[in-house]
């Protein structure tokens, strides 16, 4: 089992939900986060002055998958949430040990 994290641009939200849906995820966790990477934040205006805005607001998602969901979960998160400008996120791969799913005591993959 896998954790995927992809932080997204927050537009995109609804349009990953719909291909992760499609490729059969059933569940997704959502947050809003703040974060920068090669953008390193950028300038604004407001009332005439210029101030910083060094944390940009994104998405980020986290998906419990099964080895073989992976791939197909990283290509649909890719296409829908690109828009090829700066900033379009990054997506996370980690080794997911065990998972349980609380109300019925299931673990492994039949708790996702």
């Amino acid at each position: 089992m896998k954790l995927v994290s992809a932080v997204i641009k927050p537009f995109k939200l609804d349009d990953v939900r719909a291909a992760l849906s499609e490729v059969g995820v059933q569940g997704v966790t959502v947050s809003e986060v703040k974060g920068f990477g090669r953008q390193k934040g950028h300038t604004e205006l407001y009332r005439g002055a210029e101030y910083v805005v060094d944390f940009l607001p994104k998405v980020k998602l986290e998906i419990a998958v099964s080895d073989d969901q992976l791939d197909s979960v990283i290509d649909a998160v890719t296409r829908a949430a690109a828009t090829g400008k700066i900033g379009d996120g990054k997506i996370f791969v980690t080794p997911l040990e065990q998972v349980i799913r609380i109300r019925t005591g299931e673990t492994g993959e039949e708790a996702i």
